[in-house]
Formats: C-alpha cells, sequence, structure tokens
C-alpha cells in the first residue's frame, strides 16, 4: 500500500464539465467528443491509456492474428517455414508501441493547446458522490476533483473460474498471452466462443503448437449457423487442433509446471489430458469495484453490471459506456457509446443507439464478418425470410487469390420489399463486405439500390451484389446451373423450401 498524503483542502477544487473515468477505447471517444463542444475535459486513467483495446486485446490479439495467416501463406511456399517466437512478438509489440504513441502523443498536444479543454490525470478515480471525485495516485496523493457530468468507462477483465488457479503463466487468460517467452509445444484452450476460438486459431496457425479445444456444446460457436461453424471447425482440424465437443471440464490443475485437465463427455466417459499451458476463455466481467458507484447511487442490473437507460444511469448526470455494461463487448460499439452519451449530455437531442446494424468480425480461419440476425435468429424468432447463399468458388477475386473456401450469405424479409435482415460472410476479406449492408440494414432498405451500382472488379464485394441479383432473378450465374454453388430458399413456420423460379 501506498502511504496516503491528502493535497491541501485550502486548495481551490478544480471543476470540470465532464469527468471520464477509464481511458480506454470508449473513454477516450468520449472525451475527444466532449471537446467538439467546448467543454473542459479530465481523463482519469488507472494504468496505460487505450486500455485493452490496445494492450491485453484487440489490437495485440489481431496483430498477432496477421501475422499467423501471414505464416500460413509462407508455409504454402514453402512448408518447411517456421516462425520464429522473438520475430512474432516483436511485430506485436511494434504494433502496440504504435498505437500506443498516437493516442499519448495526441492527448499530450491537446494538453498544451491554449483554450487546454484537455487534461489527464494518472491514477484511480472514486466517486464520492455524482459530482466529486476522488483520484489516488502512483504515489498515494489522493486530490478531488468536481464536475457537471461523470462518463464511467472502467471496461472489463477476463473471467476466471473459481476452481482454477489462473496464475497467467500456466494457466493464463487473454491478459497472460503476453507472458509467453515461446511458442507452447501444446496448449488447451477453455471456452468455444469468439475469443477461444480466435485463439486456438492463431496458435494452430502458427504452427508450433498442439491445441486442443474444450467444447460443451456440440459444436463451436453455436449462436452462429451451422454453416460458418463447419468451416471453421474443418480449418482447425486441419491445422491439428483437437476439439473436445460436448465436454464438460471436471479439473484443471498444474501438475509438475505443466497442465493437466479432466473431461467429461455426455455419454459418461471421462478422460485426462497433460498439456503445457492452459488458455481460459470463458467470457468477461465487469470493472466496478472500487469506483464508489454505492456513494453516487449507481445501480447495477440483474447480471452484475451497471444498469443503464442508453448510456444514461439512474443518476441523471452520470453515463457509461463500453464492456464495463458488457451489453456488447467490442471496441467499436464502446466507442460509439462513448460518443453517443456525450452528444446526450452536451448535444441536441438524438435517437437512442440501435444495436441492430453492429458490424463485427471474428478473426477466425478464413475470418467471418456478420451484421444483423443469423438463420438460427430468424427462425427462433418466427420470422418469414428468404435467404441467398453465393459460394466464394464463383467470385472472381477469390479465385485470383486462390482463396475459394467461403460463403456469401443474405437474409431478408419474404416480402416484395425484401428488406435485409441480416448478412454473413465466411472467406477471404470477409470484412470488407459487410458494411454497404449494414447501412441498408440501418436505414431499413431494400436491395434494388445496392444491386444496381457498378461494383470494383475483381473484389469480393462483387458476392454481395451477385446474391441481390439471385433474389431479384437477374444473376450472371444461374442457381439452377450451379446448383451447389448458389442457393435460394424460403423459410417459414420452421420448413425451409427453394425458390422455384431460381432453381429450377
Amino acid at each position: 500500500m501506498f502511504a496516503t498524503k491528502i493535497v491541501s483542502s485550502s486548495l481551490l477544487m478544480e471543476h470540470y464539465d465532464l469527468i471520464v473515468i477509464g481511458g480506454g477505447p470508449s473513454g477516450y471517444a468520449g472525451a475527444m467528443r466532449a471537446i467538439d463542444f467546448g467543454k473542459k475535459v479530465l481523463i482519469i486513467e488507472k494504468y496505460k491509456i487505450g486500455g485493452a483495446g490496445v494492450y491485453n486485446g484487440v489490437l495485440a490479439s489481431k496483430t498477432l492474428w496477421e501475422h499467423a495467416i501471414k505464416v500460413q501463406i509462407a508455409k504454402e511456399l514453402s512448408p518447411d517455414f517456421k516462425p520464429n517466437f522473438n520475430d512474432v512478438s516483436k511485430i506485436v509489440n511494434e504494433a502496440v508501441f504504435e498505437r500506443k504513441t498516437q493516442m499519448t502523443v495526441h492527448l499530450q498536444i491537446l494538453q498544451k493547446q491554449n483554450d487546454r479543454l484537455l487534461f489527464y490525470e494518472k491514477g484511480e478515480g472514486y466517486l464520492l458522490d455524482k459530482n466529486i471525485v476522488q483520484i489516488t495516485k502512483e504515489d498515494g496523493s489522493i486530490k478531488k476533483v468536481s464536475t457537471e457530468n461523470i462518463l464511467i468507462t472502467t471496461g472489463s477483465r477476463p473471467r476466471k473460474p473459481a476452481n482454477i488457479i489462473v496464475d497467467e503463466n500456466i494457466i493464463l487468460t487473454s491478459d497472460g498471452v503476453k507472458n509467453l517467452t515461446s511458442f507452447p509445444k501444446s496448449m488447451v484452450v477453455l471456452g468455444a466462443g469468439v475469443i477461444g476460438c480466435e485463439f486456438a486459431t492463431i496458435f494452430s496457425l502458427l504452427g508450433n503448437t498442439k491445441v486442443s479445444l474444450i467444447d460443451k456444446a456440440d459444436r463451436i460457436l453455436p449462436f452462429e449457423d451451422e454453416d460458418v461453424t463447419q468451416i471453421i471447425e474443418t480449418n482447425l482440424e486441419k491445422h491439428g487442433c483437437r476439439l473436445h465437443h460436448g465436454a464438460s471440464l471436471q479439473r484443471m490443475n498444474i501438475v509438475d509446471g505443466e497442465v493437466e485437465y479432466e473431461l467429461k463427455y455426455k455419454d459418461g466417459k471421462t478422460e485426462v489430458f497433460r498439456v503445457e499451458k492452459a488458455l481460459v476463455s470463458i467470457g468477461r466481467e465487469p470493472n466496478i469495484e472500487g469506483i464508489g458507484l454505492e456513494n453516487a447511487g449507481v445501480k447495477l442490473n440483474e447480471r452484475g453490471c451497471i444498469w443503464d437507460d442508453d448510456t444514461q444511469t439512474n443518476i441523471s448526470n452520470i453515463y457509461v459506456a463500453g464492456d464495463v455494461t458488457t451489453e456488447v463487448a467490442l471496441v467499436n460499439v464502446g466507442e460509439r457509446e462513448g460518443r453517443h452519451a456525450v452528444v446526450r449530455m452536451f448535444g441536441p437531442i438524438v435517437k437512442p443507439l440501435s444495436y441492430k446494424n453492429i458490424s463485427t468480425i471474428m478473426f477466425l480461419n478464413p475470418e467471418v464478418a456478420a451484421v444483423g440476425m443469423n438463420e438460427q435468429e430468424c427462425r427462433a424468432k418466427g420470422i418469414p425470410h428468404k435467404v441467398v447463399k453465393l459460394d466464394f468458388a464463383t467470385n472472381a477475386r477469390a479465385i485470383a487469390m486462390r482463396k475459394t473456401n467461403g460463403f456469401f450469405k443474405i437474409i431478408v424479409t419474404n416480402d416484395n420489399g425484401m428488406r435485409i435482415l441480416g448478412m454473413r460472410v465466411v472467406g477471404e476479406h470477409a470484412s470488407s463486405a459487410i458494411q454497404a449492408v449494414a447501412y441498408l440494414i440501418h436505414t431499413n432498405q431494400g436491395i434494388r439500390e445496392l444491386a444496381d451500382m457498378m461494383h470494383p472488379h475483381p473484389s469480393i464485394i462483387e458476392g454481395v451484389q451477385e446474391c441481390l441479383r439471385m433474389l431479384l432473378n437477374k444473376s450472371v450465374y444461374k442457381p439452377y446451373v450451379f446448383k451447389d454453388r448458389l442457393k435460394c430458399y424460403v423459410c417459414e413456420n420452421g420448413i425451409c423450401t427453394p425458390i422455384e423460379h431460381l432453381v429450377n
């Protein structure tokens, strides 16, 4: 513990229009938006500006994924190629350093502006009430500041099982990946959600690690359609990943410096395995402890997160954004929430945030891009819909890249308007194909305008255009010719049938 040193109470308390507690993506974005309104803003960050979005999360892991993909390309040209751990670590560290430097220099320059709207304190922010925040600095000194508004963006951390000792060295979470000093010879990943599958993909692609994935369900990524998960599972297994389907973890212990774990399957059978490392990926939990929520009267919801109504808490001048709500733990969502909260504080009246058209990318092999609903969601909600599906093997760009493993799938309403309900793209450059469709969902438009646009050639996004042309019965390739590559069907009342005029 630091010795506590109280700043003299005779000093005039500094006052701000907005205090942001947490300098990750949500808080940083919110603070920058407040400057646009000419407001005096203070950011309080306990560790490092950028948060998990830069250091332990998105940027670091996606840089690692990008390099793993390059390793696979290198192996296609030279099968004996093996990546060097130090080289890979250097690439990740350089990416983190570059982003960190950008954000830090930006922050420093803004603090030196003549109008001086932005202020920064490194320390722990603690609510004394709804307008007073206490800052505890690294040297133990305490400072109190006042504010008109507060934005809480303290983020989240990996959830740790109560019955497993996570030392972040042998048994680790995503936070502990940076502690690795070499490629593990073997690793088990606990949790077959997006993050678990991404790390299983990364380490299996790098080729130095025998990866196992514990999946308590019958297939990985159970929230996605089966045709999506089939491709990902096939490619994981192709690169040596062992999938423990329908398995429940009975125990996981550190034994002689390695990990021993026992699984029980649905048929009652049990097995014991030994690996070098374990990666626990069972979700995230909000950082809400020790920030004084109770002093300000801020309520939690039934999930133990901060309750909010369109980013506003039950205390009218206190707002919240990002992972601390665990509404949707994505950087793009957190940044949008942070900016939205600030507009609600200082700007004109705006529409509530909509989460219906969130574009997401799953960094798997191949990558998966998603927006809106998938098929199983539509069926669960009883929404009659049409589905059009186009194989990557019909796309000129995919053929040129020699990356034809994947598909485009668009789901529309089963009416003449054919409004887009959702889209999934599995394959190379999938993320580049979804934003136009996301816009159509956002504006509740049909498909004709996008179908008639001139798309660049050759490009992956031409697959989107061809899907829409199929729905309009004017595609270049006819579904009744390439029945295995192009599919159109209607789903209603749990029954899916081919669209006759397209398949006959």
